[in-house]
C-alpha cells in the first residue's frame, strides 16, 4: 500500500520575499559569493583604484592573475553587480560600481543597526527567531 504525500506548494518569489524582514532583504548572498574570493576581491580593489573602466588584459596584467582566470572572475563581479561591462568589438571593458557597492554595505549595515537587540515575537520565545516576521 503506497502512501500519499501531500506537498506544499512553493510560494512564489514575490511573496517569499514580501515575508522576508528588511535585513533578510540585505543580506544579499551574490554580493557575499562574489566577494568571497580572494582573486575576486583582489580583482575588484584593483578596479576600485584605477577608476576608470579596464579591459580584462590591462587587469590581468596589473594584478598579476592569467587572462582566463580574470576574465572569468571578472564576468562573476559584473552578474553580481559590482561591475559594469562595455563590449566594445572583441574588447570587454570592466569599470568597478563603487557607489553601488558602497550603497549595498550602507544599507546592510543600516539594517543590521534598526534590528531590535530583543527580540518579542511568539516564535522567538521557542527559539525559532529565524522564522519570525518582525
Amino acid at each position: 500500500m503506497m502512501t500519499s504525500v501531500s506537498k506544499r506548494s512553493p510560494a512564489s518569489p514575490a511573496a517569499a520575499a514580501r515575508r522576508r524582514s528588511p535585513l533578510d532583504r540585505r543580506l544579499d548572498t551574490e554580493l557575499f559569493k562574489a566577494l568571497a574570493d580572494p582573486t575576486r576581491a583582489k580583482l575588484l580593489a584593483c578596479l576600485i583604484k584605477c577608476g576608470r573602466a579596464c579591459s580584462v588584459s590591462e587587469v590581468a596584467e596589473c594584478c598579476a592573475v592569467d587572462f582566463s582566470v580574470v576574465a572569468r572572475h571578472l564576468g562573476t563581479l559584473a552578474r553580481a553587480g559590482l561591475l559594469s561591462a562595455d563590449k566594445q568589438g572583441r574588447t570587454v571593458w570592466y569599470a568597478a560600481r563603487s557607489s553601488d557597492l558602497s550603497e549595498r554595505l550602507r544599507a546592510l549595515a543600516e539594517a543590521i543597526e534598526a534590528w531590535p537587540t530583543t527580540c518579542n515575537a511568539p516564535a522567538c520565545q521557542d527559539g525559532n527567531c529565524c522564522d519570525a516576521k518582525h
